[in-house]
C-alpha cells in the first residue's frame, strides 16, 4: 500500500485523517476539524502538509483551513457545489474528479444528503474511502440539506465499493448508532455481536472507525432497507426503498435509546 494512514480523535466526537505517500513525501489532511491537532500530528510524524481534502463545509470539517493554508501553503480541494462555503479553496471538484497524491489516486463521489455538495474522496488501490458524515459505523448523516432520496442513493454508492473497503468515517458515533440499529433490527446476529464488540472497544476508549463496506451491509439499518425487519420498523405507509429508508431516518432522529 503506497499510502500511510494516521487517525487520531479531536474536539468533542470527530476524528482527523492524515494520508501520506510514501515515495514523494506528499500529506493530505482530510478535512480540519482541529489545526492543533492536526499540526501536532505532523509535527510527531515529520511529515508536511501539502493537500487538503473537504468533503463538506461543516465547520467541524473546514475550520482550520486558514489556518492551515497560511502555515503550510497546502492546496485546498473541496466540493465544486460548496466552493463558497469551502474556506481557501484553491480546486473545486466534482463527481468523476480523480485526486493525485503521488503515486495514490483517489475518485471523487458525490454523495449528497448530509450537505448538497458532500464529496467522498475514493482511494481504490488502497481498500480505503474517506466518507466524511454521508454514512458513519451503524449509521448516516443527518438530512440537514439534502432530501432522503439523495441519502439513500449516495448510501447505494458507496454500498457498491467493493467489500474489503474500509471507510474512515468523520466521527465517533457507533455506540448510540449501534442501540437504535438493534431497536430496528432486533434480530440480526451479526448486529448484536458487533454491538457488544463496540461496547467493548469504547470501554477501553479504542476507536470503532474505520469500519468496512462488508461490515456495514450486514449491520447498518439505512443499507438494508431491503431487510424484513426494517421494513416492519419503518410502518405500513412506507412501500418502497426510500419511504423506508425516510422512515427509518425520522426514527434515529427522534431515538432517545
Amino acid at each position: 500500500m503506497p499510502i500511510d494512514i494516521q487517525q487520531f480523535a479531536c474536539l468533542a466526537d470527530n476524528y482527523g485523517f492524515l494520508i501520506h505517500d510514501r515515495d514523494t513525501g506528499l500529506t493530505a489532511s482530510v478535512d480540519t476539524p482541529d489545526y492543533q491537532a492536526i499540526n501536532q500530528n505532523l509535527d510527531k510524524l515529520g511529515w508536511r502538509l501539502t493537500h487538503i481534502l473537504n468533503t463538506h463545509h461543516h465547520f467541524d470539517h473546514t475550520g482550520g483551513n486558514q489556518a492551515l493554508k497560511e502555515k503550510w501553503n497546502c492546496e485546498v480541494i473541496g466540493p465544486a457545489r460548496e466552493a463558497q462555503r469551502i474556506p481557501c479553496i484553491d480546486r473545486p471538484v466534482g463527481d468523476g474528479d480523480v485526486i493525485e497524491l503521488g503515486a495514490s489516486k483517489a475518485l471523487v463521489l458525490e454523495t449528497p444528503g448530509h450537505t448538497i455538495g458532500h464529496i467522498v474522496y475514493h482511494f481504490a488501490d488502497d481498500n480505503a474511502a474517506f466518507v466524511g458524515d454521508t454514512v458513519f459505523a451503524m449509521g448516516c448523516g443527518r438530512l440537514f440539506e439534502g432530501s432522503a432520496d439523495q441519502m439513500h442513493h449516495s448510501l447505494s454508492k458507496i454500498a457498491a465499493l467493493p467489500p474489503n473497503t474500509e471507510l474512515y468515517c468523520a466521527h465517533e458515533y457507533t455506540q448510540a448508532n449501534a442501540a437504535f440499529a438493534l431497536s430496528v433490527d432486533p434480530h440480526n446476529a451479526e448486529l448484536q455481536s458487533r454491538a457488544a464488540e463496540v461496547d467493548r472497544l469504547r470501554m477501553d476508549d479504542r476507536p470503532t472507525v474505520p469500519t468496512t463496506v462488508a461490515a456495514e451491509l450486514a449491520t447498518n439499518p439505512f443499507l438494508r432497507t431491503w431487510h424484513a425487519s426494517l421494513k416492519q420498523a419503518a410502518g405500513p405507509s412506507a412501500d418502497d426503498a426510500i419511504e423506508i429508508f425516510a422512515a427509518i431516518r425520522r426514527l434515529k432522529d427522534g431515538f432517545k435509546g
